[in-house]
């Protein structure tokens, strides 16, 4: 019988020193590349939805616009799946959990690819699980490079390091990149230990490459804090009433969008560059139909919401109750639609669509706006991604010095809702557990029989 390394023994190595001086170093690269990605995808979308129409003669873009990208993203996104190693990452529909462990570096090309294709058209879905992949991709490139011969727990803890730096300042800030890796791949005890250090590493150095190039190209950096929101006031007995039906509305409404991803997915994948585009196609008229409702733009209905939930919620004196409650049930569904075959992340239309149902659910009685939006954001991340402390934590970030006076109206209905999730029958087709690949896995066992423990954490 043999014992596995002394976590602290490892930590106290100086091997492990090593480890931390290359997830310092590769968190530059790898920040610089995602910051890169981010940035592309940023131009594409301005070049397709704006300047492309009006280069060719619209005063703006013309209502019946989405179809042209929805169609093709389809095409496109059907076409890397089918061709391109690793099915272009990890399907959304199953989740925001890990299990696969990190992509290996041949199918870096399908998953930057398939969300370039996915982000820049138009679909609802966001940037995360893509940058957390390819960070993960390049951080087993990186180790490869450095030590072919590296143990497996190197290797892992070198692909959580990229994945760390990857996102570093997406969701706002490193420190909530690192905690919601850390829930999504489930860390924990001397496993927690030996990941966390090299990722916040990782993540710090990160962060300041994605300032630094914001501030030099003039792009700034993503934000989540709104500004200039009305005062929360302190919670009353009636907004905690409201945040437990906002939980459960929350947990029902995420339940919908997961079967309808499933029941889709289930269709498309035998035929998906035969059906894919016509999926695009039906999140275009999703957004068309919306834009021709209202008067407003199909890009509230369109994409993952991340630059748009500011102005959103700002002016929310300028959306009625009817506008809000179509625009639910059409991003909903285009976000569902998205979900079944496209490839990317599932937070960001989740924290819009939060957003929405809690400014709508704002014009009763009892629920002041940034109460209301603040559980519904919580409410609805914990039903879609199943991650309740990040969800908490997202809202509370998002509504800055307002979200600490809400918070506990925020857990409480992030709690309902990640409970009646869990008691929801799981739609046909739901994998248990959700097999997804985008965050990185925890490290591998216990160097085999014989290894020290130095040999165990060196680089």
């Amino acid at each position: 019988m043999t014992t596995p390394p002394d976590p602290q023994a490892l930590l106290r190595s100086r091997s492990y020193v090593s480890l931390l001086v290359l997830a310092a170093i590769i968190g530059v690269p790898i920040s610089a590349v995602a910051w890169g990605f981010l940035a592309l995808v940023s131009k594409l979308q301005g070049w397709i939805f704006t300047d492309l129409p009006k280069g060719l003669g619209f005063s703006g873009e013309p209502t019946w616009w989405p179809i042209l990208p929805l169609t093709l993203a389809g095409l496109l996104v059907a076409l890397t799946i089918r061709y391109l190693p690793g099915t272009g990452g990890h399907s959304p529909a199953d989740g925001f959990k890990a299990g696969g462990g990190p992509p290996q570096p041949v199918e870096l090309p399908g998953i930057i690819l398939a969300a370039l294709a996915t982000l820049s058209l138009g679909v609802v879905l966001g940037p995360e699980a893509p940058l957390i992949a390819i960070g993960a991709g390049l951080g087993v490139l990186a180790i490869r490079l450095v030590k072919r011969d590296a143990p497996p727990r190197t290797a892992a803890v070198v692909a959580a390091a990229g994945s760390f730096a990857s996102i570093s300042t997406l969701l706002g800030s490193p420190l909530v990149g690192a905690f919601l890796l850390m829930e999504a791949s489930g860390l924990g005890g001397a496993t927690m230990e030996l990941v966390l250090l090299p990722g916040l590493l990782a993540a710090g150095v990160g962060s300041l490459i994605f300032i630094g190039l914001g501030t030099w190209s003039g792009l700034g950096t993503f934000s989540l804090a709104i500004p200039d929101l009305p005062k929360a006031g302190h919670p009353t007995v009636a907004q905690f009433l409201w945040a437990l039906a906002i939980g459960v509305l929350a947990a029902l409404l995420g339940w919908g969008i997961r079967w309808l991803a499933l029941f889709l997915r289930s269709r498309i994948e035998p035929r998906m560059v035969l059906l894919m585009p016509v999926a695009g196609l039906a999140i275009a008229g999703l957004a068309i139909a919306y834009a021709a409702g209202t008067g407003k733009g199909t890009s509230e209905v369109l994409f993952s919401g991340q630059d748009a939930l500011g102005p959103f919620i700002e002016s929310s004196a300028s959306y009625t109750v009817a506008a809000l409650l179509l625009l639910i049930a059409c991003k909903g569904l285009a976000y569902g639609i998205s979900l079944s075959s496209f490839r990317g992340g599932p937070i960001f239309p989740a924290l819009f669509l939060g957003a929405a149902g809690g400014m709508a659910l704002s014009h009763l009685p009892g629920l002041p706006l940034v109460p209301g939006v603040a559980v519904g954001i919580g409410a609805m991340s914990a039903a879609m991604l199943n991650l309740p402390l990040t969800s908490a934590l997202l809202a509370a970030l998002l509504l800055g010095t307002d979200g600490v006076e809400v918070l506990p109206l925020v857990i409480v209905g992030v709690a309902v809702a990640y409970v009646v999730s869990a008691r929801l029958p799981p739609p046909a087709g739901a994998k248990t557990p959700p097999a997804a690949r985008a965050a990185p896995g925890p490290p591998a066992p216990a160097a085999p029989a014989g290894s020290s423990p130095e040999r165990a954490a060196e680089p």
